[in-house]
């Protein structure tokens, strides 16, 4: 699969990701898919490497070491606006999709993602469907738990005892809930 609308024979697209097995894996994959791939671990370094020059793609891990990407995701598209960025994290919810689509990201993924589901989200921003009107499509009951319970999670700083007692649950119960896969849809 190529990537998207793309004239040039290798787009340069960063992917800031700050765990470095994960970083190094998906670059690799994305240059056997056609990419010129430079990588960051911070948005320091993330910064550094636009200046010299902006990507056309940009994978972002939604946080990494010194701070949130989505500020870094509109930076980027101040620089250039035809920018097709991809938000991919651990931590999804509603309320940071949205804010990312709002940012002018074309997808948000929630790990684990292979290369092919990250080129099909570049692909997505694209053509003319919405990505908006796709994350307002109706959750499965699981799902909605799930991103509920993850959004808890990071309001309590990621102390465990301190949301099982919010929501009411016993410790063990959450460590279970939490030790599967978010639910697709």
């Amino acid at each position: 699969m190529t990537p998207p609308d793309v004239a040039a024979d290798h787009p340069l697209l960063l992917m800031v990701e700050d765990d470095d097995v994960l970083r190094r894996r998906l670059a690799r994959a994305m240059s056997t898919r056609g990419f010129t791939v430079r990588e960051a671990a911070s948005l320091a370094a993330a910064r550094a490497l636009v200046a010299e020059e902006p990507p056309e793609f940009a994978l972002l891990d939604l946080r990494v070491e010194d701070g949130s990407t989505l500020d870094f995701a509109s930076e980027l598209l101040a620089i250039d606006p035809a920018t097709r960025i991809v938000v991919l994290t651990g931590y999804g919810s509603i309320a940071t999709a949205i804010g990312a689509l709002k940012r002018g990201v074309v997808h948000y993924l929630t790990k684990p993602a292979d290369a092919d589901e990250i080129l099909a989200a570049f692909a997505q921003g694209a053509d003319d469907s919405s990505p908006e009107l796709a994350a307002l499509q109706p959750m499965s009951l699981a799902r909605v738990e799930w991103e509920y319970i993850n959004r808890v999670l990071v309001a309590c700083g990621g102390n465990l005892s301190e949301a099982a007692r919010t929501l009411k649950l016993h410790r063990r119960s959450l460590q279970r809930k939490l030790a599967k896969y978010p639910v697709k849809e």
